[in-house]
């Protein structure tokens, strides 16, 4: 008989790769695309439900490690937005809706994302050096992030000065990632299941199709 984490894990891994899925094939097709875009932050929503539901154990402990990422993530935004000083010069376009002096809210929850999905990937390679998971997970999100680039400026997730993605957004997006899986490491979470790196990897996928087509 199947434990209810199992069942819970087997229908968040669901989750993510049909709506992953669904999303991919309303990007790519010109007639719905305008749709999907306005979809985006609720997409992010949902990603977060599925993290939040299948993490054990949900506690004090875990509702602070979100708010803390949450935080450090819209601020470091806040500052790149405002004075330049982190990632470069850019602005955020409607895709990610909502905005608080001109910073997207939902940027929080993909930070809070991408680095718990990186956390609980490296986690689970087995790699017992703290150093070198926070080294690696923060090179993963960077990786990421040169797929991701393209495509949102494509479809307005944010713009950058003259159309040129500098270096320092890269380098930057190194050190933050790296604060913020050191963040995740002092926490002590323990391995938890595959959703998290299965969402990462969809990701990847997603943005890698979506910068070929």
């Amino acid at each position: 008989m199947e434990r209810p984490q199992d069942i819970k894990q087997r229908l968040a891994i669901t989750v993510i790769i049909l709506f992953h899925l669904v999303g991919l094939i309303g990007l790519c097709l010109p007639q719905s695309r305008a749709i999907f875009l306005q979809l985006v932050p609720y997409h992010l929503l949902l990603m977060m439900a599925v993290i939040v539901f299948t993490h054990q154990p949900f506690n004090k402990q875990f509702i602070l490690f979100i708010g803390l990422i949450f935080g450090i993530g819209f601020i470091a935004e806040w500052i790149g937005v405002h004075k330049s000083w982190l990632f470069g010069n850019y602005r955020y376009g409607d895709t990610l809706g909502l905005k608080f002096n001109d910073v997207p809210l939902i940027i929080g929850i993909n930070w809070f994302l991408l680095v718990y999905c990186a956390g609980v990937l490296m986690q689970r390679t087995g790699v017992k050096n703290n150093w070198l998971r926070i080294i690696t997970g923060a090179t993963i999100l960077v990786l990421l992030d040169m797929l991701i680039e393209p495509v949102a400026i494509r479809f307005n997730y944010w713009h950058w000065a003259d159309d040129v993605i500098p270096i320092k957004n890269y380098a930057c997006w190194f050190i933050i990632s790296g604060l913020l899986l050191f963040v995740f490491e002092k926490f002590e979470f323990k391995k938890q299941s595959l959703v998290g790196a299965i969402l990462l990897i969809a990701q990847f996928v997603f943005f890698g199709v979506l910068l070929l087509v």
